[in-house]
């Protein structure tokens, strides 16, 4: 296996979110919730991880409209997802290569 192929990004769920998350700064947890396609609670607990293992900062709000959440990657998780996208790459490469 690729040496840069994270198992821990690779889960669907926690790959939709940083996908979605790089090309932006802060993210409201609603709008990656629809993107993404998932529930408050599985998207809830998919944040806590990648939180967790230090690829997303949260930061939570309340103003007069009420509490918000947003999200952003850290400079860590930023890293991690493009050292990942990169073991992608070169599998799916190799996998097009024609035997020899």
């Amino acid at each position: 296996m690729d040496p840069d192929f994270d198992e821990f990004l690779h889960v669907p769920a926690r790959l939709a979110v940083v996908a979605l998350l790089t090309p932006a700064d802060w993210v409201e947890f609603g709008f990656v919730r629809d993107a993404v396609g998932t529930s408050d609670s599985a998207l809830s607990k998919q944040i806590a991880a990648l939180a967790g293992a230090g690829y997303v900062e949260v930061r939570k709000t309340r103003n007069s409209t009420g509490r918000h959440t947003h999200l952003r990657l850290t400079p860590h998780g930023r890293q991690a997802f493009q050292r990942h996208a990169s073991a992608l790459e070169r599998i799916v490469a190799a996998a097009r290569t024609p035997p020899l």
